[in-house]
């Protein structure tokens, strides 16, 4: 699997009301083809009264698998702007459909493209980033004297929390990058003078949200 990559945070919806023409982008996380063409079958089905129900979507690591379609639009002007909005915030395993209910006003080539382009990108700005990072899951026997000074140091070295169970005595699981690994493990060696036990277990995607990240 890929050490990290970006996605949406939560499916969504998101709405743009142009020369009165509703533009509808529904977003969901996908992880197979199959998913993604479920997705497009169900919004589809939901708005079936639509003029179109145009979509794209992108999969795998290196984006190995790349559909779009204009359904029924003039080529080139939703499917393809949809995908490059995809592609233009750098997100993976994503299924974008974008459903239309003509409004009587036409919009031309240029005004399509900019509609579906506009409103993917919104809904992706609504949905939010994360970034899902391959991260090694450690877990950290602490006799319950020393459970607040652990806790001091996980909290200042950044180390986000997998979980905890108490018993004899604390078991705390953190997330560490994989590089860090080793030395996150000798540091807390040394610094509490092996009264730890330490214990490598399995590699995880953790999510890490991310703030203003720029969709441009």
């Amino acid at each position: 699997m890929a050490a990290q990559y970006l996605t949406i945070h939560q499916n969504t919806e998101f709405e743009l009301v142009i020369k009165k023409s509703r533009f509808i982008c529904s977003l969901a996380r996908v992880h197979s083809e199959q998913e993604a063409q479920d997705f497009i079958t169900r919004i589809s089905k939901e708005n079936r009264k639509a003029n179109h129900n145009c979509y794209a979507y992108l999969l795998g690591d290196n984006d190995q698998i790349q559909r779009e379609s204009d359904n029924g639009e003039p080529s080139g002007t939703a499917g393809v702007p949809i995908l490059e909005a995809l592609q233009l915030a750098h997100v993976h395993d994503v299924c974008a459909v974008v459903t239309r209910y003509f409004g009587g006003i036409k919009l031309g080539a240029g005004g399509l493209i900019r509609a579906y382009s506009n409103v993917t990108t919104e809904a992706i700005a609504q949905a939010g980033l994360v970034e899902r990072i391959t991260q090694q899951v450690v877990a950290i026997t602490v006799p319950y004297r020393l459970n607040d000074q652990v806790h001091y140091y996980l909290e200042q070295a950044g180390l986000a929390l997998a979980g905890e169970e108490y018993g004899v005595d604390v078991t705390i699981r953190v997330f560490i990058n994989l590089e860090e690994v080793d030395e996150q493990i000798q540091t807390l060696t040394d610094r509490f003078n092996h009264q730890l036990q330490i214990k490598k277990e399995d590699q995880r995607f953790h999510e890490v949200p991310l703030n203003n990240y720029p969709l441009k």
